[in-house]
């Protein structure tokens, strides 16, 4: 495909759904038109439970009527980005721009069979570049494609995001940005960190992170798309000019010192998540995993020792988790009510006294640590969901995230 000057630009539900929204969106799109680019627009339904539109309201109205499959929820669902984007197609043209609105069949989004949670195979965007060809901005619906048999489908959470990057990838677009209505990607959850900062830049593997330990970013799989294609994706607010935070393969090289010297991008939380301990010897591992497994739930912070093997779930599945370790004879200890924090940071990997400084930071704030996990760029601790809030704040405080620097404890040794 001969490269061109365009820009995917995704557009939340909030965007759409009131007046103001839709003038920013407007603007949005004026603005990169008026670079001499051209812009494919992407949307997610617009609407929350009880107004009429919402998809949650349509889902809730089908299923007073009996139970809906999966196949049919699937085309249900589908109707919420559709109202989306021929609203925003009317405010598009209300602003003088051409628009025209595309399903995500119609855009060429094909995926697997998985209904609810389908995975983009390929995009064949013909019908995008035939709109962009005639001066037309199209308005893709987000969040739905369509299967080799012909089926409407969704993808699942954070499926609007996965559709802009799976449009960058396929068009080589120079950027993709997502309008969110919050400036950037922050250190911490401004609710519980009134003082975290908007990074300005981060890498697809720091965010990628960041999404996976349960900071409310862009969806891990838009990421990883991006991410294959070399594609950079912007963070911003719709509603302002601020430049937000650009998501990259690497920083400006004017920042690449700094990112190291400031050993970790971003405190996250995940809550609430279940531990369980199950007293099990040496080689159990399988008959304590592989039920659990087939239950097709997921394990995290997992902990194998040769008499107890640990591990964490969702606290929605753990009714799940229990009754299946029970049926294959094991009698596990269930401890409820928990929360995995987190610190993620290129400057983590490899960096001495990381634990050690979380550690002394809980331990200073009196918060009890129940569990802990590490890998390339995070450090992870279980924590009581009573103190998570405390934990994510003693953190971000201790590792300078609010602009202050971090202080590690002398050690020696080897990483974290």
């Amino acid at each position: 495909m001969e490269p061109r000057r365009l820009v995917v630009q995704k557009f939340g539900g909030t965007s759409v759904a009131t007046a103001e929204g839709r003038r920013a969106m407007v603007e949005r799109v004026r603005e990169r038109l008026g670079e001499g680019r051209q812009v494919v627009v992407v949307v997610s339904a617009m609407g929350r439970s009880g107004d009429p539109y919402a998809t949650d309201t349509l889902i809730a109205l089908a299923r007073r009527e009996g139970p809906v499959d999966a196949r049919n929820l699937d085309l249900l669902m589908a109707c919420g980005e559709t109202i989306a984007a021929v609203v925003a197609v009317g405010a598009l043209a209300r602003g003088g721009i051409k628009a025209n609105a595309l399903t995500g069949a119609q855009a060429g989004i094909i995926t697997d069979a998985r209904h609810g949670d389908a995975r983009v195979l390929r995009v064949e965007p013909g019908a995008i570049l035939h709109n962009l060809d005639d001066g037309v901005v199209p308005v893709v619906t987000g969040f739905q494609g369509v299967s080799e048999a012909g089926e409407v489908t969704t993808l699942g959470r954070g499926g609007s995001d996965t559709t802009a990057a799976a449009l960058g990838a396929a068009l080589a677009a120079e950027l993709v940005e997502i309008f969110t209505d919050v400036d950037g990607i922050k250190t911490a959850d401004p609710r519980i960190v009134p003082d975290a900062r908007t990074l300005d830049t981060v890498t697809y593997e720091e965010v990628f992170q960041m999404a996976h330990q349960g900071a409310k970013v862009v969806h891990p799989r838009a990421v990883e798309l991006a991410m294959r294609a070399g594609v950079p994706l912007r963070v911003r607010d719709a509603r302002s000019s601020s430049p937000g935070t650009l998501i990259a393969r690497a920083p400006a090289p004017e920042r690449e010192w700094q990112r190291y010297a400031d050993i970790a991008t971003g405190v996250t939380q995940r809550a609430p998540v279940t531990l369980f301990r199950v007293a099990a010897g040496p080689g159990e591992e399988v008959r304590v995993f592989r039920p659990v497994a087939d239950a097709g739930i997921s394990v995290d912070l997992v902990n194998i020792s040769p008499e107890v093997k640990s591990f964490t779930v969702l606290q929605e599945e753990a009714d799940t988790v229990e009754r299946v370790l029970k049926e294959h004879g094991f009698d596990p200890e269930v401890v409820r009510d928990c929360a995995k924090v987190s610190i993620v940071g290129s400057g983590v990997h490899g960096r001495p006294g990381v634990v050690a400084a979380m550690a002394e930071a809980l331990n200073e704030a009196g918060i009890a640590v129940l569990s802990s996990a590490d890998s390339h760029i995070t450090v992870s601790f279980l924590v009581p969901l009573s103190q998570m809030e405390d934990a994510v704040r003693a953190l971000h405080r201790k590792f300078g995230l609010a602009g202050r620097a971090a202080v590690l404890p002398d050690v020696e040794g080897g990483p974290a």
